[in-house]
C-alpha cells in the first residue's frame, strides 16, 4: 500500500514539472505574477524663483556681497604711448644717404600699449591708480565695470608711494569705492583683489592679510605694505584690496614672483597711504613732504661695536648736505639719530617716514647720540624735492 502512495506520488510530481517545464518555455507570461498597483503619488510644480533682482540672500561662506558692492568701483585703464620705430644706422651714414637719399622714408612713428586697473574714488570721477600704471603713457582710457569707456586725464602723481590720481568726466554720479577705517585691518582677515589681469576682465580672487606693514621691499621710497596670499597678477596693479564687507583696504601694487605670475605673496597701499596722498595731489596737483638733507643706513651691529653704541636702533648720519636744513640745524655725519619729538626711530626708514610727515617751515626737535652723549637738535624742516608735475 505504502509503495502504490508514493509511486503515484512520484507520477504526480514529475507531471507537475513536466507542465512547469512546458509552461516556462512556451507560456512564460502565465508563471509571472501581476504587480501591486503602485501608490498614487502627487506632483507640486514649484515656481522658479525671480532671479531678474539677483539673488536675496549669499550662501553661507559666500564673500558674493562684498565682491558685488566693490566691483562697479574697479575700472580697467588702458595707457599708450607713441614710440619712434627702430631704423637701420646706414640710414644716417652720408655714403649710404648720397646712393640712396630719403627713398626709404623718414623714421617711423609707433604706438605701444599697457593695462592696469584702478578704483573710483569719488563719484565726481577721481580715480586712484599706481604710478608705474601710468608714468609712461601720453594717452590714458577708462573702461567702468558697465561698458562705458572715458578719456582719462592725469591729476598728478606721487612716484615716492606709486600712487596717481586719474579723472573723468563721465556726467554723473560714478559707484565710489567706500573706504575702510585706516586701523580695521588685522592679520588673518579675509580679503578680495579685484582687477583686470593678463586684460581678461574683471576678475575677483580670495584671500587673507598674511602680514602688516612689509617695508625694505626695494618697491618704492615709502613703503608700509599689506601682504596677502590673495592672486595678483599683472593688469590687477593699480585694482582694489577691499574686506568682507566691500571697503577698500589698499591699492594693489605688486607681487613677488619667479615667473611673472602670482605665487601668493602680493602687496598693496594701505588705504591710509592712498587717501592721504589722494587728498594732497586733489589740493595741489602734488605731495608735499618734509625732508632735512641728510643720507642715512642702518646700524649693523659691526657699525653698532665700532661706533660703542648700546644697540643697532636709529638711523646712521652718513652724509649731511651743505646749507640744508639738517647742517643749518647742527646735525653732523656720524651722529645717530635716535628720535624726532618723542617719536623713537628703530631705523631709517621709519626716520624717512616720520621727517616726511613733519609740515615745511616748522621746526622738530631731533635727538642724536654722538660720542657716547645724546644731545637735541633743533631744525627747521625743509621741502622734499618732487619730480616735476605732468603735464
Amino acid at each position: 500500500m505504502i509503495h502504490r502512495l508514493w509511486l503515484t506520488f512520484a507520477q504526480a510530481v514529475t507531471v507537475a514539472v513536466a507542465i512547469v517545464f512546458v509552461l516556462s518555455t512556451f507560456k512564460p507570461e502565465w508563471l509571472t505574477l501581476a504587480p501591486p498597483p503602485a501608490p498614487a503619488v502627487t506632483v507640486q510644480q514649484i515656481a522658479p524663483a525671480d532671479t531678474a533682482a539677483g539673488p536675496t540672500t549669499d550662501t553661507p561662506g559666500s564673500y558674493a556681497r562684498a565682491a558685488r558692492a566693490a566691483l562697479p568701483s574697479v575700472v580697467h585703464i588702458f595707457t599708450s604711448k607713441e614710440m619712434q620705430s627702430q631704423r637701420s644706422p646706414f640710414l644716417d651714414d652720408p655714403i649710404f644717404r648720397h646712393f640712396f637719399g630719403d627713398r626709404l622714408g623718414p623714421r617711423q612713428e609707433q604706438r605701444t600699449s599697457g593695462l592696469g586697473s584702478g578704483v573710483i574714488a569719488s563719484a565726481d570721477g577721481y580715480i586712484l591708480t599706481n604710478n608705474h600704471v601710468i608714468e609712461a603713457a601720453d594717452a590714458i582710457e577708462v573702461a567702468l565695470n558697465d561698458g562705458r569707456k572715458f578719456e582719462a586725464k592725469l591729476v598728478g602723481r606721487d612716484p615716492e608711494t606709486d600712487l596717481a590720481v586719474l579723472r573723468i568726466q563721465a556726467g554723473g554720479d560714478l559707484p565710489a569705492v567706500t573706504f575702510a577705517p585706516a586701523s580695521s585691518l588685522t592679520v588673518g582677515d579675509v580679503v578680495l583683489a579685484i582687477g583686470n589681469p593678463f586684460g581678461v576682465g574683471q576678475t575677483v580672487t580670495m584671500g587673507i592679510v598674511s602680514a602688516l606693514q612689509r617695508s625694505h621691499l626695494g618697491i618704492s621710497t615709502f613703503e608700509n605694505f599689506i601682504q596677502t596670499d590673495a592672486a595678483i597678477n599683472p593688469g590687477n596693479s593699480g585694482g582694489a584690496l577691499v574686506n568682507s564687507d566691500g571697503a577698500l583696504v589698499g591699492i594693489n601694487a605688486a607681487i613677488y614672483s619667479r615667473s611673472g605670475g602670482s605665487l601668493g605673496i602680493g602687496f598693496a597701499i594701505p588705504v591710509s597711504f592712498a587717501k592721504d596722498v589722494m587728498d594732497q595731489i586733489i589740493r595741489t596737483g602734488r605731495v608735499t613732504r618734509g625732508w632735512i638733507g641728510v643720507e642715512i643706513q642702518d646700524i649693523t651691529p659691526e657699525l653698532a661695536a665700532s661706533f660703542g653704541l648700546p644697540d643697532t636702533a636709529g638711523a646712521l648720519i652718513a652724509g649731511v648736505m651743505r646749507g640744508g636744513p639738517a647742517d643749518k640745524g647742527g646735525i653732523q655725519p656720524g651722529d645717530v639719530l635716535i628720535a624726532i619729538e618723542t617719536q623713537p626711530i628703530p631705523d631709517p626708514q621709519r626716520m624717512l617716514e616720520l621727517v616726511a610727515a613733519l609740515a615745511p617751515g616748522a621746526e622738530a626737535r631731533f635727538q642724536v647720540r654722538r660720542k657716547g652723549r645724546v644731545v637735541e637738535v633743533p631744525v627747521k624742516i625743509g621741502r622734499r624735492p618732487v619730480l616735476p608735475r605732468p603735464q
